[in-house]
């Protein structure tokens, strides 16, 4: 029986050495899921649940600049009607001190736009399309014109062609 504790000692001694190695390998296995997860939160997560975004303020409204209202004849063939052009503008800037800026200039804008709009022919405004070139072409040139102040558009508050 001496002999049979021996052996069965010995044969018993290897069997807690396996399920100790189990046991070290499944706590570290645990130990580096749990250090990945902890890792990815961290670096991924941290911080995106609380609110640090300061409030901006409301933009402001943009302002009006009124244009005099303008009529031009347009450019016809010889023998045909006169045909005029007659126009109603806004020039929207961002702020209320743009405008007072541009004020002076009023007079420079409106020669400019003038002197364009009479070379225009009725074929020229046609449609939405050649409205909104209208529209581009006159704000290119207002911005020239106003430089270093900026529209931001030219808006039409009337367009009639007689």
């Amino acid at each position: 029986m001496a002999d049979e504790k021996t052996e069965g000692g010995e044969g018993a001694a290897p069997a807690p050495k396996k399920g100790k190695l189990k046991l070290i390998i499944a706590a570290v296995g645990f130990l580096v899921v749990v250090g990945a997860g902890a890792a990815g939160w961290f670096f991924f997560m941290r911080g995106h649940g609380e609110e640090q975004h300061a409030e901006a303020p409301p933009p402001k409204p943009p302002s009006f600049v009124d244009l005099p209202d303008m009529l031009v004849n347009l450019v016809g063939a010889p023998g045909e009607r006169v045909q005029y052009l007659k126009l109603k503008l806004v020039l929207e800037v961002k702020e209320e001190k743009q405008a007072e800026a541009i004020k002076p200039a009023l007079p420079r804008v409106t020669d400019l736009f003038q002197t364009y709009m009479r070379e225009l022919r009725p074929s020229d405004l046609n449609g939405s399309a050649g409205l909104f070139r209208l529209k581009e072409e006159l704000t290119k040139r207002v911005n020239l014109a106003l430089a270093p102040n900026q529209v931001n558009a030219v808006l039409f508050k009337e367009v009639v062609i007689q």
